[in-house]
């Protein structure tokens, strides 16, 4: 049965999803209609064409959720379920709600049946992590919140950041977060005395760089201290979501100086 079903699931033209009323299906005549003709006309008329397009009691997204657990629960991981996840995803599934499916079948099905079944999914969703996706993944990766956007110091940012205050007292702090590519304009802690700032990477990977000097990569639990009145800049790397712990560095006479963003050509020479 499990090779009938990667047999007739291979090939299927979709009419839009969102005003689609009639799935058309050819992979059964395809794959079997000289073999298993009536079988075929099962599978692409009766099962895709009528089944899968009563869409008025059942929408898409739910016949591929639906769908998807069955296989998953039966251990049917082969190419079936692949080409069900890409429907799935067609359907309007996206690649965090796909994540929270899988958990949830683990907990029924098995936990080896959902490690199979996420190998499959992660192909199928590999090249959607972005915008909320994105965002809400590289929450996971770290205990401490991604907060609000950093609409106050946004003018300060080139491209979208966010703000959580971790501490309002004895030693405030925040845990700042970066989209990939996001940085901070060049900028200076004054003081007269003491002062500064300190960094700690959370999660992702960034940048750190003074005036003068090379940029220092920051990964989680690298440590920066910024000196008072040294001009530096901080961000993430192209390629990667990234968070750090901000400390004001307590002092006399402290103030920041926002000044010139950095460059796309200071940036990018950075690898």
């Amino acid at each position: 049965m499990k090779a009938f079903a990667t047999f007739i699931i291979l090939t299927t033209l979709s009419l839009n999803i969102m005003a689609q009323q009639k799935i058309v299906q050819t992979a059964g005549r395809t794959q079997l209609g000289e073999f298993a003709p009536e079988f075929a006309h099962l599978n692409d008329d009766i099962l895709f064409g009528e089944v899968w397009s009563r869409n008025d009691l059942l929408s898409l997204r739910d016949r591929s959720l639906v769908t998807i657990t069955s296989l998953i629960s039966q251990g049917i991981t082969d190419s079936s379920l692949k080409y069900h996840l890409q429907s799935a995803k067609n359907n309007g599934i996206t690649r965090t709600e796909a994540a929270e499916i899988i958990t949830h079948i683990a907990f029924y099905a098995g936990w080896p049946k959902a490690w199979a079944a996420f190998n499959l999914a992660k192909e199928v969703w590999s090249e959607d992590v972005k915008g909320d996706d994105a965002k809400a993944t590289f929450q996971r990766e770290m205990i401490f919140p991604i907060g609000e956007p950093n609409t106050a110091y946004a003018k300060y940012f080139k491209g979208n950041s966010y703000l959580a205050q971790i501490s309002d007292s004895q030693i405030p702090f925040f845990n700042v977060t970066f989209e990939p590519g996001c940085r901070n304009n060049w900028h200076t802690h004054h003081a007269t005395k003491g002062g500064g700032q300190m960094l700690v990477g959370v999660a992702g990977r960034g940048w750190y760089q003074e005036e003068g000097k090379p940029a220092q990569e920051i990964i989680p639990g690298t440590v920066i201290h910024i000196p008072a009145n040294v001009k530096h800049w901080h961000g993430a790397a192209k390629d990667s979501w990234f968070a750090h712990l901000a400390f004001e560095i307590p002092g006399e006479n402290t103030s920041n100086e926002w000044q010139e963003a950095v460059s796309d050509e200071e940036y990018n020479k950075i690898k």
